[in-house]
Order: C-alpha cells, then sequence, then structure tokens
C-alpha cells in the first residue's frame, strides 16, 4: 500500500472503531482467524474494486468536468440541481443497484464543487439517502432484493409491485425535505474555474472495460474482469490506480469479519432462535433494528434462515437501509468519497430522522395492503 494509503488508514476514525469491535468480539467467540478470509463477501470485494477504478479513470478522462459544466448551464438554481440530482441518484439506482448509481453521481457532484458554490456534504448525503429509496423499488436495485427475490419465486413485475408503495413514498418524502433543504437561490459559479483537460480516448476506453467487465461478473468471473480492468489501466493510465482510494476495501474487510464474529456471540445465536415465533411488529423492528448493527444485506442474510422471503421481510431490510451508517453498505460508500470528516456526523442529521419516518409509515402502508 502506498503512503498516502497508510496515512489515509491512519485517519480513519471508521476503521479504527471497526478494529476494536472486531477484538472486542474476538473475545466472546472462539478465536479462530483461518476462518476470517471466508467471512468476507469477495464478489463484493472485487465488485467495488472494479467499479472504483472503472470511476477513478472516467473521473480523470474530464468527462465529468464536462458533464458538470452542461449541468450547471441547464440549472439556475441551487435546489433545482440539487433535487436533480437526488432524483437522478434515486432513479439510476433502480436498474444500475444503488453501489453503481453513487460512483456515479457522486464523483460529478464533487466536480460540480469545483464549478459553483452548492453545499456538496449535504448534497452527498441526500444523494446517500436516495439511492436507498431507489433501490428497494426493483429486484437488482440492491443486493438484499436480490437475495429476496431470489428466494421468493416473485417475478421480476411482481416484486417490484409488492415494493413501490414503498419505494414511491420514500423517494417522495426524499424530494419533498430536498426542496426545503436546498434554498432557490441563483448558483454562483466560479469565475477562475477552468475547464480540465479532456482525454477522449481514457473516456472511451473506460467504458469498453465496464462493459468487459460487466460481461464478466454476469458469467461469474469477477476476478478476471477486474484484472482485465486493472491490466487496461496499467497500460493506459498508470496514475488512475494510484489515485483509487483503496483503504475502502480494508474497510469493507473489517466489516464483514465484524458481522462473521458478531453472528456467533452465543447470547445472539439464543435471540435469533425465537425469530420464527415473532409477531409481524415484532419481526418489523427485529429486521430494521439487527441491520442498523451488521448492514441489511447481512441482516437479510441471516434471517432467511428462519423467516420466508415475505414482502414484511423485504421492507423492513430495506427501512433498515437508512439510520446509522452500518444500515446500508451505500451509505460507507458515499461518505467515503466526499473525503470529509464532518460529513460522517452531519449524516445522521438526515439519516436518523428518515428512518423513523420510514419505519412508522412503511409499516403503516404494510398493514393497509
Amino acid at each position: 500500500m502506498t503512503l498516502p494509503g497508510l496515512r489515509a488508514l491512519a485517519r480513519d476514525r471508521f476503521f479504527h472503531l471497526l478494529l476494536i469491535i472486531g477484538v472486542g468480539l474476538s473475545f466472546l467467540v472462539p478465536f479462530a482467524p483461518e476462518r476470517w478470509p471466508a467471512a468476507i463477501d469477495w464478489h463484493t470485494i472485487i465488485t467495488l474494486a472494479g467499479l472504483m477504478m472503472l470511476t477513478k479513470g472516467v473521473e480523470q478522462s474530464g468527462f465529468f468536468d464536462v458533464l458538470g459544466r452542461k449541468l450547471v448551464r441547464r440549472f439556475a438554481t441551487e435546489r433545482r440541481l440539487a433535487l436533480f440530482m437526488v432524483f437522478s441518484a434515486a432513479l439510476l439506482s433502480t436498474f444500475l443497484t444503488n453501489d453503481v448509481a453513487l460512483f456515479i453521481v457522486v464523483p460529478l457532484t464533487l466536480t460540480l464543487r469545483k464549478l459553483c458554490e452548492i453545499p456538496v456534504n449535504r448534497l452527498i448525503i441526500f444523494e446517500a439517502l436516495a439511492v436507498n429509496a431507489g433501490s428497494l423499488l426493483t429486484p437488482i436495485g440492491n443486493p438484499q432484493n436480490i437475495l429476496l427475490w431470489g428466494r421468493s419465486g416473485l417475478s421480476f413485475a411482481a416484486f417490484t409491485w409488492q415494493m413501490a408503495p414503498l419505494a414511491l413514498v420514500m423517494v417522495l418524502t426524499l424530494i419533498a425535505l430536498g426542496w426545503f433543504a436546498f434554498p432557490a437561490k441563483p448558483l454562483h459559479y466560479h469565475s477562475g474555474s477552468t475547464a480540465a483537460q479532456s482525454k477522449p480516448r481514457l473516456a472511451w476506453s473506460c467504458l469498453a472495460l465496464y462493459l468487459m467487465f460487466v460481461v464478466a461478473l454476469d458469467l461469474k468471473q469477477e476476478l478476471w474482469g477486474v484484472l482485465l480492468v486493472a491490466g487496461g489501466f496499467l497500460l493506459l493510465a498508470r496514475r488512475v490506480l494510484i489515485s483509487v482510494d483503496w483503504t475502502l476495501l480494508l474497510v469493507f474487510m473489517a466489516m464483514f469479519i465484524d458481522v462473521h464474529l458478531l453472528i456467533q456471540v452465543p447470547a445472539l445465536q439464543g435471540v435469533l432462535q425465537n425469530v420464527t415465533h415473532l409477531t409481524q411488529g415484532q419481526l418489523w423492528l427485529t429486521a430494521i433494528g439487527l441491520s442498523q448493527v451488521i448492514s441489511n444485506v447481512p441482516s437479510t442474510i441471516l434471517l432467511l434462515n428462519y423467516v420466508p422471503p415475505t414482502a414484511l421481510l423485504a421492507w423492513a431490510v430495506n427501512v433498515g437501509g437508512f439510520g446509522l451508517l452500518p444500515g446500508s453498505l451505500a451509505n460507507l460508500i458515499a461518505l467515503r468519497m466526499a473525503n470529509d470528516r464532518r460529513i460522517w456526523w452531519r449524516f445522521h442529521l438526515w439519516s436518523l430522522p428518515m428512518l423513523a419516518w420510514a419505519g412508522l409509515i412503511g409499516f403503516g402502508l404494510f398493514l393497509l395492503k
């Protein structure tokens, strides 16, 4: 790892917290580090690595700068620009998955900061919330829906129809909240901003590598896919490989290991045995609460061992993506890309009220179905 990467880890308070939690859990369960590599979802890690390289490549090609300049000329006010970005994040997440949507909209948002005065941190927070809201609509919007869809036996349309009421309410809630969070003041452009040097060859190469990477993922050959992407940048633009925030992968690995240790705690295992006897309300709160601690994807995997893939479970684990930072891995991706310490606590000022609202309105809507 490069020296800047080591410095980033030294400053990463969330990574330090994960390490402390891991050490604490190691005293409560059998110490078996040889099992830890198997606890890591390597498909997720490899997919993230490929997306991170591709996004950085597009960023260094100047494409986001060109697109950003077109956007700021089209939208006259901060509110209109912000609402467009938030709605775009929600829409993209419905068919590109929440993580991929963030790898598109967050770098573009960071580019907009160079062109005009916008509250970047607040906008990235809303984009993180938007991909959690938008991705819950379709079976391919996020990993937990993919799991639930596969187990449910529903068609694509039937699963989407099942999730539509909650998705509609949450997206409309975000749009309404964004209307008040971002004022209608005119955008002020930075007079000294100059256009970044465009590199069309690199941009088109990123597109070609992306298509090959997607094909490799579809063929379950993600390792060959990520090696192809890395090799492509090694030949075309080595600077891309140096600029990627590789420490994010270590953070995800630590999260997977912590979850692996947590679910082995005897007290938790005893509680999970009673999940099959929970009422609807109790299962709703259990799925949401568990997601706040170990993230909604591991919670889905865990709960599917005890309860069927019902609409209630699907709604609950998606609602669990709001709230605390670990609720959804998409939250972590968005905030890490912002690269600003202040965004970590500001995120919870918006996400915790969203969790409370989603929990209340979601359960009410479910009972009315």
